[in-house]
């Protein structure tokens, strides 16, 4: 009887949890008070999706604005359209692959060179040879042109001096008048991302404060004070983002002092420092620089061919390079002390600018600046997946240490996505950050 009695009650309890079995509720998407029937995104590189040191088709079809595009199409958006390569011509303006790893464990990448977009080389009269790509006709919602700072957001001489704005403009290099605001709102639209402003600093450290120049304070605030104001001259809603810290990238945390010096003291224990050409202060107007050792506050590029130390310099009497004060790594290869704290100076004004002037505008804000700099201290844990900030087995960045991975223009879009939710009251879902690659990995 008590068991007869015990399967009634399994029984009974089966059913019981049959009948109570949770609920999972999806949020409908909605919109709020913005309208997505026509998004557009300006900026630069990073809009573009640009990515591993070049613009490709399978770059383009995972940046981030086609992720949010995506992502805003339950909720009232429109067709978006990016001018992407064709099939034949995928591979771009060239890019660089993982081809495997040397036996120090370090990366060996390889270009890409067939399939490529380039049309040829025109030499513009006081300015040099500009490589032009294969024209794109035909609408478009994403207006990323790779190179472009906000400084050039008005110059109407720009589509001749920059090949990735030219492919989209119908004159050819030389003949074209037309400004990058000018051609971004000539057709109408209801809902804007800005990531503009990062190329004003990034060029400057890129170049180790030797071949750039950091954008004025003041031409800066005035130029986003223009954007903002023409991009919601008929009543669009959008987000706009903060600069990230351009000194946290891979591009200056790979390649260290500590270790190229180990590195030499396998050959030669009795070496004691890694010498660089220094900049003597942090005023960004001196010009005075003076050798001396590097300390771990001095990024090395991660271009910087480390081939080179102890190479032998004819000019210094065959002394060692980078291993005396009298040949130092040259000054394109390192953002020293003095020079990292002027790009942190300028970055921090940009970000109070674009937040002010945004806030002024009633236009949300994605702090990409705050964001990346908590990856890179904590890392990141999405969708199962975990993610930092460094280069290759991070997840974010791509080949060339400065732009993102399909991964990583997917936790920038739900950035963008969470901004715009907050701020316009709508139910953008977020993307699935697991859907989306990382480095690819030879096979």
């Amino acid at each position: 009887m008590n068991k007869i009695k015990n399967i009634f009650l399994a029984a009974a309890a089966v059913s019981a949890f049959a009948a109570c079995k949770t609920e999972v509720k999806t949020t409908e998407p909605t919109h709020g008070s913005a309208d997505f029937s026509r998004y557009v995104a300006v900026g630069n590189s990073l809009t573009a999706g640009y990515a591993d040191g070049g613009l490709y088709l399978d770059g383009q079809q995972n940046s981030y604005p086609s992720i949010i595009a995506k992502q805003m199409q339950g909720a009232g958006g429109g067709t978006f359209t990016q001018p992407l390569f064709s099939a034949d011509q995928a591979n771009g303006s060239g890019y660089i692959t993982l081809t495997g790893f040397d036996q120090n464990g370090s990366p060996v990448t390889a270009p890409v060179t067939s399939n490529l977009a380039i049309r040829g080389v025109v030499n513009i009269p006081s300015f040099g040879n500009v490589t032009t790509y294969t024209k794109y006709t035909g609408d478009i919602n994403n207006y990323g042109v790779p190179g472009i700072k906000l400084l050039h957001i008005t110059l109407n001489t720009y589509g001749n001096l920059n090949g990735y704005f030219e492919r989209l403009l119908p004159g050819n290099a030389g003949t074209n008048t037309t400004s990058y605001l000018d051609f971004v709102t000539a057709k109408p639209f209801t809902f804007f991302t800005n990531w503009l402003g990062n190329n004003d600093a990034l060029g400057y450290a890129t170049s180790g404060g030797a071949g750039d120049v950091l954008t004025d304070k003041a031409t800066f605030a005035q130029l986003y004070t223009l954007l903002l104001t023409r991009m919601t001259a008929n009543g669009a809603k959008g987000v706009c983002a903060t600069i990230p810290d351009v000194t946290s990238i891979p591009y200056f945390n790979t390649v260290t002092p500590a270790l190229i010096l180990a590195n030499v003291q396998k050959a030669n224990p009795a070496a004691q420092a890694i010498y660089i050409n220094a900049k003597s202060n942090a005023d960004p107007t001196g010009t005075a620089y003076a050798a001396r050792p590097a300390t771990a506050n001095d990024l090395i590029t991660l271009t910087f061919p480390t081939s080179k130390i102890g190479q032998p310099v004819a000019s210094a009497g065959n002394l060692p390079y980078g291993l005396t004060p009298l040949t130092p790594i040259d000054n394109q290869y390192v953002l020293d002390a003095n020079e990292v704290a002027i790009v942190k100076d300028y970055v921090t004004y940009y970000n109070n600018t674009i937040k002010s002037v945004a806030a002024s505008k009633g236009i949300a804000v994605a702090d990409m600046y705050t964001f990346f700099n908590d990856i890179a201290k904590n890392g990141l844990v999405v969708d199962g997946v975990n993610l930092n900030a460094k280069f290759i087995s991070g997840g974010l960045f791509s080949l060339d240490g400065v732009h993102l991975t399909p991964r990583g223009y997917a936790i920038v879009a739900n950035q963008f996505i969470k901004a715009l939710n907050a701020q316009y009251n709508a139910t953008v879902p977020l993307a699935n950050v697991a859907q989306y690659r990382s480095v690819k990995f030879p096979n």
